[in-house]
């Protein structure tokens, strides 16, 4: 199991691509992988037969434990009989000790694809301590990742007390979560002082958190949630209940935006060999507005205000499976061709599963585009450690009033579309949410040619 992150402990298998008895090729995806960062497939670290699969579909393992034996030795593994399956951190293994990188692969993937395949020394490594205290085994013997040692410093919680649905009783996010709701730290605190406290504002003491579980009727089809569903439920519940929301709708005209994209169009598509569509335009512009308005580039930490220098935009991706939100690094550093390459590569890759958790983090303002699907607008959440979301809605032409040179007015055919901008409401105030929009607006309806 590879380490897709440096504060990743575990992850779990999702999808076998090969069988026993399949013929591998080197940097081939084999299986799949999801942890609470990103989805990603996984490539042979060498060429062989796959002899022997030790996890199933579903399970989740921690890093560095041994998945699968590949025998690059045909006839090896013709009349090999099949091995016993290894403890979690075992070394031995039959595939090369040094795989190869995978061609758009990530670093860390194909580090721990050479465990996977039984290379020695990066299983050695994966679960040596180290002394920063923030290896495997110490973040399983403190039962929690620094996500959930940060919430509960936050919440007073004591996280040796708790007992983890995790590996090894680990603590995960959503177990913490969950207590919080339940109104835990108020009883935790309670217990030694042996008096009353306050009930929890989430969920008053006896009081059913969400009312009963719906119980499936006959005919019905039941299955689990996927890696990708959980956590974004997770997240979702989370940002709901931390971030103080509200929404603004501002209706931008993007006609000559619609224009200039057409008279460009082809000479730019020659030249870069990417398509031209309305996203980076908004981008742009969305980035230039934000160096006016900070705290929209902002996020909360306690009771300070974090104001963010990077500009690091997330693009929501809608995928088969669930949603992810791949991050464009330093927009501000990026022409309109350099926007267009960076989100048309990022888009691309999220869909073939070949994102980075790097790639996923680090967000200081997002952009999700529900109007590709004709939606005209709506109300996205906010996600965690950032003050505000634009949601962009459909791009359709509209019959408008237009006051000419004279001041008469006229209907005119225009190209528009609906911005919702939910913001933090704990930060941002209304009046700036509102002037930020203002001013995107103004950007697009007079976009120069020059930022071409």
């Amino acid at each position: 199991m590879p380490q897709m992150g440096e504060s990743i402990a575990e992850g779990t298998l999702s999808k076998w691509l090969k069988k026993v008895g399949d013929e591998v090729k080197r940097d081939e995806p084999i299986f799949e992988i999801s942890t609470d960062k990103v989805d990603a497939e996984i490539p042979a670290p060498s060429a062989g037969i796959l002899v022997e699969i030790l996890v199933t579909e579903g399970q989740t393992v921690p890093v560095q434990q041994l998945v699968a034996r590949i025998e690059t030795d045909k006839s090896a593994a013709a009349n090999a009989p099949a091995p016993s399956a290894p403890a979690p951190a075992a070394a031995a293994g039959s595939a090369s000790p040094t795989p190869g990188s995978a061609a758009g692969a990530p670093p860390s993937a194909q580090a721990g694809t050479g465990s996977a395949a039984g290379s020695h020394p990066v299983a050695a490594r994966g679960v040596e301590s180290t002394p920063s205290g923030n290896g495997l085994e110490d973040r399983l013997r403190t039962k929690s990742s620094p996500l959930v040692r940060k919430i509960a410093a936050e919440h007073g919680i004591e996280i040796a007390a708790m007992q983890g649905s995790g590996i090894q009783g680990r603590v995960t996010k959503r177990d913490i979560e969950q207590f919080i709701e339940s109104g835990g730290p108020a009883r935790q605190q309670a217990a030694p002082a042996q008096h009353a406290t306050a009930p929890s504002m989430h969920a008053p003491s006896g009081a059913v958190q969400h009312g009963p579980a719906p119980e499936p009727w006959a005919g019905d089809k039941v299955e689990a949630m996927s890696k990708i569903r959980s956590l974004t439920s997770d997240h979702m519940v989370a940002s709901r209940r931390t971030n103080a929301h509200v929404t603004s709708f501002f209706e931008v005209d993007l006609t000559r935006v619609a224009r200039l994209r057409q008279k460009n169009r082809a000479a730019f598509e020659a030249q870069t060999g990417q398509k031209l569509t309305f996203l980076p335009f908004i981008i742009k512009t969305v980035v230039d507005t934000l160096k006016q308005f900070p705290v929209l580039n902002a996020a909360v930490s306690g009771s300070s205000i974090i104001y963010r220098k990077q500009y690091n935009i997330g693009i929501a991706v809608a995928l088969d499976w669930g949603l992810i939100v791949p991050v464009i690094k330093g927009a501000d550093d990026l022409s309109l061709s350099g926007l267009t390459k960076n989100l048309n590569d990022l888009a691309d890759r999220a869909r073939s599963k070949r994102l980075k958790p790097e790639e996923v983090q680090g967000a200081t303002f997002t952009i999700t585009n529900p109007g590709v699907f004709g939606s005209l607008m709506g109300t996205p959440i906010i996600p965690l450690g950032t003050s505000a979301i634009l949601g962009l809605g459909a791009i359709e032409k509209r019959p408008k009033v237009v006051t000419g040179p004279d001041g008469e007015d006229t209907i005119a055919i225009r190209t528009c579309a609906y911005f919702s901008l939910s913001f933090d409401h704990r930060i941002v105030d209304g009046s700036d949410a509102d002037k930020f929009l203002a001013t995107v607006k103004k950007g697009l309806e007079s976009f120069a040619d020059s930022a071409l």
